[in-house]
């Protein structure tokens, strides 16, 4: 860790602000994984008898990731990066308080709408100071500095689900995220700049989206990086919506769920950060495009061998999930990267559009794929081998491209 701190200092890359923008985007992480154990409890209380409805409490957050992009991205264009994730986090603690005082799974699922759209505040925003900051390979490997420390929060978040429930309720869990999030927005008020400097804002008109938006779909290589996003996501967003599912009901491994969770989070955690050592030396796009057939290839591999629908062993199936997630540390790590390189003059409203078609794509993808999980893995690493096999094709067409001059 002393080495890697001294090499981050000698590129003049800020750690605090790498720490800041990876705990802001943390909140999001613990808001979603931390649940995960508490799916069955919040199910009784609730009255839900249906298994596959549990689902709709993690990627009905990610419904509303996807569309509060939409507003916050434009106005962080206009107004400023901070004072957007300030208005974003004050909705998510109205739609915490919702979750927690709700006998309603229909109002608990709305709960998660709204706090989803909250969180997309300081999720895509960071994302676009880290694009104010840095750019090409080097805002590559700052993404991925970021995304392998808050990969360590999914690696936990279970483990201290399970202990909130063990020792108080379900309840407990939104009230943590509550508590960790003004942390960390506190941290954020005291010692974080404003990245977008005012002259180089843009004047919020009702043409500023449309403007932006056509502007987005000039770079087809961003639009094609965005849709790979949203066929990676909406697959490994099944995995995050039914590994409960699969691990305690299909394994009956209900005690060893928050450790299993954790070792295949820590092995995103390695190639995230195995790829921020080795993007400046291959490039984010060659490490993209072998991961991404890394990815497909062990997909195809388990689907050709498991094809019957019978479920491997334990033992089997954690390492080809292992597999398959290091190959996405690899993916995350430099997708939103290669996204965002060439729209650094609209960033907040390029994050904002990338975050919404990747999220609006995942979402029914997840939902789709999720609902035929019910007594085998083996739709789930289907789903893995189609969309892996999509992005091959969507990064080979643009694999040439040459980008236009700015207009935003």
């Amino acid at each position: 860790m002393q080495k890697l701190t001294q090499k981050l200092s000698e590129k003049n890359i800020n750690i605090e602000f790498i720490g800041l923008m990876a705990s802001l985007m943390a909140i999001v992480a613990l808001s979603i994984d931390a649940l995960l154990p508490a799916l069955p409890d919040i199910a009784s209380d609730l009255n839900v008898h249906d298994p596959t409805q549990n689902q709709k409490l993690i990627t009905m957050i990610f419904l509303g990731l996807g569309f509060g992009q939409l507003i916050f991205g434009p106005l962080s264009d206009s107004f400023g990066r901070k004072p957007i994730i300030y208005t974003g986090f004050t909705i998510f603690v109205l739609a915490s308080i919702l979750c927690v005082t709700t006998n309603s799974f229909e109002w608990m699922v709305v709960g998660r709408i709204f706090q989803g759209v909250g969180l997309s505040a300081p999720r895509t925003i960071s994302i676009a100071m880290i694009r104010d900051t840095y750019r090409g390979d080097f805002m590559a490997q700052v993404m991925s500095f970021v995304t392998m420390i808050f990969i360590l929060v999914p690696v936990v978040a279970p483990t201290i689900g399970q202990l909130m429930i063990t020792f108080f309720d379900w309840h407990s869990i939104f009230n943590l995220n509550l508590i960790y999030g003004c942390l960390v927005i506190f941290w954020f008020w005291k010692k974080q700049p404003e990245t977008l400097a005012r002259e180089k804002r843009i004047k919020l008109s009702p043409k500023l989206f449309l403007n932006g938006t056509r502007e987005f779909f000039r770079y087809k290589d961003a639009v094609a990086y965005t849709f790979v996003s949203g066929l990676i996501t909406g697959s490994f967003m099944v995995y995050l919506s039914t590994s409960q599912q699969i691990f305690e009901e299909q394994y009956h491994t209900a005690e060893l769920f928050p450790y299993i969770f954790a070792s295949l989070a820590i092995s995103i955690g390695f190639s995230t950060f195995f790829n921020s050592a080795l993007v400046l030396k291959f490039g984010m796009k060659r490490l993209a495009t072998v991961s991404t057939i890394g990815f497909s290839v062990i997909s195809l591999l388990f689907v050709l061998i498991f094809h019957s629908g019978v479920n491997p062993p334990l033992a089997v199936l954690v390492p080809f999930f292992g597999l398959q997630f290091f190959a996405i540390g690899f993916i995350f790590g430099n997708l939103r990267s290669m996204a965002m390189e060439p729209i650094g003059h609209i960033a907040g409203i390029g994050a904002a559009i990338n975050g919404f078609i990747s999220t609006i794509m995942a979402v029914p993808i997840a939902n789709y794929i999720g609902s035929f999980v019910n007594d085998s893995v083996l739709p789930l690493f289907i789903g893995f081998s189609i969309s892996g096999v999509l992005s091959l094709v969507l990064m080979y067409m643009v694999r040439h491209v040459k980008h236009p001059e700015p207009e935003a």
